[in-house]
């Protein structure tokens, strides 16, 4: 799964990155640990141009009676998109972007896990590949939320978990946005484990596991 990652560029760098042309109405900080339920920057297109937003983390599906269950959502499978009533549907027309520089695993050591950080040469902007939702309440409250799509690991993933994030090629992105693009066994094979080569993966503190800390010391290798 993927349950915590880390955005900490600045919103300019975000910007250049997705080439955002029109500043984005968000209150953006960096995160140096990103959990499930909080609101994160997303990237859609929306037919014209790139746009940069926020969305809750944890998929709760425009059908949705309420709010709740998002937290049992973070994840999608890409193996089973199509089998889950609450993404099927989301990957014609609703996929999205999540910028990252970096995410966590914990990996089981002798002594207990030991969580990791796992990032890309240079420590570069790359783009997981995520869903979306919009469900609206009874008095027309708008809530957006999003998952992120994990596939089986790399060989360097498999020595931490069974799982890992779909990173996207960056020539893959525009593919993954364009919301004119509904031809579904195209997209589901963008969402391959990435190229283990162009990865690295170090400790850090364990006190990335309280959701509550969140401040550049975490990222530094421990």
């Amino acid at each position: 799964m993927c349950g915590r990652y880390t955005i900490t560029v600045t919103l300019d760098e975000l910007m250049m990155r997705y080439f955002i042309d029109e500043a984005p109405q968000i209150h953006y900080v960096p995160k140096y640990n990103a959990a499930p339920v909080q609101h994160i920057p997303a990237v859609i297109h929306d037919g014209r141009r790139n746009r940069l937003g926020t969305l809750r983390w944890g998929l709760i599906p425009s059908w949705a009676r309420d709010d709740k269950g998002g937290s049992t959502r973070i994840n999608a499978r890409a193996e089973s998109l199509l089998e889950k009533a609450s993404f099927k549907g989301l990957l014609r027309s609703r996929r999205c972007i999540i910028p990252a520089d970096g995410f966590y695993e914990w990996k089981q050591g002798p002594d207990g896990k030991q969580p990791m950080r796992i990032v890309l040469p240079e420590r570069r902007i790359f783009s997981l590949a995520g869903l979306y939702d919009i469900r609206t309440d009874m008095d027309g409250n708008k809530l957006s939320t999003c998952t992120i799509i994990t596939t089986e690991p790399n060989s360097l993933m498999a020595d931490i978990h069974n799982r890992m994030p779909v990173i996207l090629p960056p020539e893959a992105e525009t593919q993954w946005l364009d919301r004119s693009n509904e031809d579904v066994s195209a997209l589901l094979r963008l969402l391959q484990p990435y190229d283990a080569a162009q990865m690295r993966a170090y400790p850090v503190s364990t006190a990335v596991g309280n959701v509550r800390n969140d401040y550049p010391e975490l990222i530094k290798e421990a």
